[in-house]
């Protein structure tokens, strides 16, 4: 449907043709009514137990009702050992919290929308963790950084203890039982995260693994970990349940950093991914790419693996999120902050109307649904 398009700052630029987002798709399994998705966000606001409340379904229902064909949710912790990575986030370990999500998954249907659930190991990364206390990751290296005061972490990444392989095999479990737990109760699929410096990525991380075993060494043998997670997900839900992983370069720790190989690393992981069962992959932070001649990481990943992808980053920017889809960079556009601001995003689109800019305040001082209704009432 013809309308205008608007910038960043939602000023209005005029007519345009009808954005290549809003076309419906058929999307590693799932029919969705358009190309639209609600990117992972962490917002730390489930009940201390970590069960999903019904705020955080009135917040996953506003996406949908603004018309966004996905959602995919924040990480949810996977285990009851080392996967919390914050107090307050939600988990899926049990059938109290499997249950609890139950009201976001039938909000988000009713509206149209298709929802995932993120799967998330935290690793190295842990700041509030009620069932130890103290994070583990692949060998005993401190992370860079400091931690996260938005989501309650204050002072340096303590060193975390070094896993066993008995403790990686927990690991591998917790993903599949949780995947398990997300398909019976009603999601449409789920995410492994594996990017942005959680668990899956330090393994993957040259600098946070200095394993001596199968699980460290070459990019190949950094890989395992995510090769075993995303195989154990799929033989555990089954071949028409829809399985994703989320990749990235760099991390929430050091947003920086670059696979030291390269093209030859990046086709590497992605081909490992796809081969375990990844049934589309995500790749965070590419729609920053300006898209020089040559192939994106979006359009890399799918020349690569044929799957279908993901791009996030940057992708409310109306000619970097046409460009994307147009040259087939990558097949949905996930989008963070500007879904904050504009929940009703699509609609927007569609209408040709102006967008808000995204209020740095809702996420300050805590990223917590809390806060963001209290600053909007400020």
């Amino acid at each position: 449907m013809p309308g205008t398009a608007a910038d960043a700052s939602g000023a209005s630029a005029g007519p345009t043709r009808a954005h290549p987002a809003l076309a419906a798709c058929r999307f590693a399994g799932l029919d969705l009514c358009n190309r639209f998705a609600v990117a992972p966000m962490t917002r730390v606001s489930a009940t201390e137990d970590g069960r999903a409340t019904p705020e955080m379904a009135a917040y996953y229902a506003a996406f949908a009702e603004g018309g966004f064909g996905l959602l995919i949710t924040e990480g949810a912790y996977t285990d009851r050992a080392f996967s919390q990575g914050y107090l307050f986030q939600p988990g899926i370990t049990d059938e109290a919290q499997a249950a609890a999500w139950r009201p976001v998954v039938e909000r988000a249907h009713a509206a149209g929308a298709r929802i995932v659930l993120q799967l998330m190991h935290a690793g190295a990364l842990s700041q509030g963790n009620r069932f130890r206390d103290r994070a583990a990751g692949p060998s005993a290296v401190r992370p860079l950084g400091e931690q996260l005061a938005k989501y309650r972490g204050s002072g340096r990444w303590p060193v975390p203890m070094e896993l066993t392989r008995r403790q990686i095999t927990e690991v591998v479990e917790g993903f599949a039982a949780a995947a398990l737990r997300a398909r019976d109760v009603g999601f449409d699929g789920v995410e492994i995260h594996a990017a942005n410096g959680y668990l899956l990525d330090q393994f993957l991380t040259p600098y946070t693994n200095a394993r001596t075993d199968e699980y460290g060494g070459d990019v190949e043998e950094r890989l395992r970990l995510v090769r075993e997670v995303t195989a154990a997900v799929r033989a555990a839900t089954g071949p028409g349940f829809t399985v994703g992983v989320r990749l990235s370069q760099g991390k929430i720790n050091d947003p920086a950093w670059q696979w030291p190989g390269g093209d030859a690393e990046a086709r590497t992981v992605f081909t490992a991914a796809a081969a375990a069962g990844a049934g589309y992959l995500h790749l965070a932070g590419s729609g920053r790419d300006r898209f020089p001649q040559g192939r994106s990481l979006p359009a890399l990943t799918r020349t690569v693996t044929g799957l279908p992808v993901i791009a996030n980053g940057g992708l409310h920017r109306d000619e970097v999120a046409r460009r994307v889809l147009d040259e087939g960079h990558a097949d949905l556009l996930a989008i963070g902050t500007a879904a904050l601001a504009n929940p009703d995003l699509p609609r927007r689109v569609a209408a040709g109307t102006a967008r808000a800019a995204f209020d740095p305040g809702v996420l300050e001082p805590l990223a917590t649904l809390g806060n963001a209704r209290a600053h909007a009432h400020a």
